[in-house]
């Protein structure tokens, strides 16, 4: 009897748990205090993993259920499975951080938690309603982590920058909602897609205007990444690690949901706005990283130009555009959480350090993160045979087949400039001076997912199929 009532729910049953856990840990972190955040932070990652469980044993079922406010298909599954490993890699890499800069919070993983909750929610959602209150989840948490270390000058600032800046485009996505409620007469995507396509009324055009530029807020893309550089470097690095590894895979698979589902009879439109996003990204990245000096601002540049390569495949559209989109966040993913696990590790003395000057002769004094990083460096700059390399070739593939030549040679050239900052890191390890040397005492998880993104960057390039066919699969469930 339970069992038959409970099985509409069953599409949902990991954002249940995950909520559910949620409230949990947060009794027990106010009843125990800060002490207890070590065991709040395995908790929450045992909790991830078991929704991982429960997602994965799960058959796509395509159906919408909650009044159609939620649905479920390989392809949401592909995007939540890919975000609850990035939490995971995220609260890894964050453990030692927190104890060694004294930010000994308890609500530091149950803010990941309910983050991390809020993507997975907006990810499904097949309603303007839904998606807005998964978004606000997700960013509620966001504000709060990056200003938790709030005795610190520059997290406090970060962290009011982006709250200001995120209420700005939180109105305007709200706006647009109402405004496309107003002249479609409905929040349901299908509803919505349906009668854009029998009349597309300018009011609707300008709603989703305001809601796309709230979107791009959200993934940083030129010209709304203003806030990106200030709160990448003022933050707590575990939170900037947070921000890059799995918000942006969230954002970009909500904004693929609205523009083919609700929005696909608008095509016409939308196609300038996100090449326009796509072109200013890419250029904005490339350029404004050159003069970095400060290695988490670099990477925040570094991120903007990634979300200028995904846009391409966007653009490009259909099965092939698509499918390189998931694959190149998927692997962007897992060099970004290789990546600032080796950040993590930049300590001398017990001080943390940003410098890309810091970095001089780590070959000679840590050699196995000088070429893990290299590794990886060499990969996000897409040289072959890198897997950034495959990411790249798959996206400007695609963009070749659909036409878009101007876009696709911008996307190569915008490249060739950016890898000159990450090759500059690689120099200063390998021939500059040696600077002091890095703490040692590097706990095991941070290891662990600084040496699982190097195997996956390594082994994608002798078998990238698995990966590849995989993000078709998901990509065909979502047309289908």
């Amino acid at each position: 009897m339970n069992s038959l009532t409970f099985a509409p729910l069953a599409p949902i049953f990991p954002e249940l748990f995950l909520a559910v856990a949620g409230m949990a840990l947060l009794i027990v972190g106010v009843l125990r205090g800060n002490q207890s955040m070590r065991f709040i932070t395995q908790s929450t990652m045992f909790v991830f993993a078991i929704a991982l469980f429960l997602l994965i044993g799960q058959e796509p079922s395509n159906e919408a259920i909650l009044n159609d406010m939620f649905v479920q298909n390989s392809f949401t599954y592909y995007i939540k499975a890919i975000l609850i490993v990035g939490v995971i890699a995220s609260l890894a890499l964050s453990k030692q951080y927190l104890e060694q800069e004294l930010v000994i919070r308890f609500e530091y993983p149950i803010l990941v938690l309910f983050a991390g909750l809020g993507m997975m929610l907006m990810v499904s959602s097949n309603d303007m309603l839904g998606l807005y209150m998964g978004l606000e989840l997700q960013s509620l948490s966001l504000y709060v982590l990056a200003t938790i270390r709030r005795n610190h000058v520059k997290s406090a600032e970060s962290g009011m920058k982006y709250f200001v800046l995120g209420a700005i485009s939180s109105g305007m996505l709200l706006f647009g909602i109402s405004m496309i409620y107003g002249f479609t007469g409905s929040t349901n995507f299908d509803v919505i897609g349906a009668t854009l396509i029998e009349e597309v009324s300018l009011g609707a055009v300008i709603g989703f205007v305001f809601v796309l530029a709230g979107l791009a807020f959200k993934i940083s893309a030129a010209p709304f990444h203003m806030w990106t550089p200030d709160v990448y470097e003022g933050a707590p690095t575990s939170v900037t690690a947070f921000f890059a590894i799995v918000p942006k895979v969230a954002a970009i698979a909500l904004i693929i949901r609205l523009l083919f589902i609700p929005f696909a009879g608008i095509s016409e439109q939308w196609f300038q706005m996100i090449w326009l996003l796509s072109f200013l990204s890419m250029i904005v990245g490339a350029f404004a990283g050159l003069r970095q000096n400060n290695i988490k601002r670099l990477l925040a540049y570094s991120s903007i130009g990634n979300i200028g390569y995904a846009l391409i495949g966007i653009v490009a559209g259909g099965d092939a555009g698509l499918a390189s989109v998931l694959v190149y966040l998927t692997l962007y993913m897992v060099m970004t959480a290789g990546v600032f696990g080796i950040i993590l590790c930049m300590r001398v003395e017990g001080v943390s350090v940003t410098s890309i000057s810091d970095l001089a002769g780590l070959s000679r004094n840590a050699p196995w993160l000088a070429y893990s990083l290299a590794i990886l460096m060499f990969s996000m700059s897409g040289i072959p045979p890198m897997a950034g390399f495959f990411g790249k070739f798959m996206v400007f593939e695609a963009a070749m087949q659909s036409g878009l030549y101007t876009l696709g040679v911008i996307g190569v050239l915008s490249s060739v400039v950016a890898s000159y900052y990450y090759l500059r890191i690689i120099k200063t390890m390998f021939f500059d001076d040696p600077a002091p040397a890095f703490d040692s005492n590097i706990d095991f998880s941070r290891r662990l997912v600084i040496g699982f993104s190097v195997l996956i960057v390594l082994v994608f390039i002798l078998k990238p199929s698995p990966l590849i066919e995989v993000s078709k699969g998901a990509v065909e469930s979502f047309f289908s």
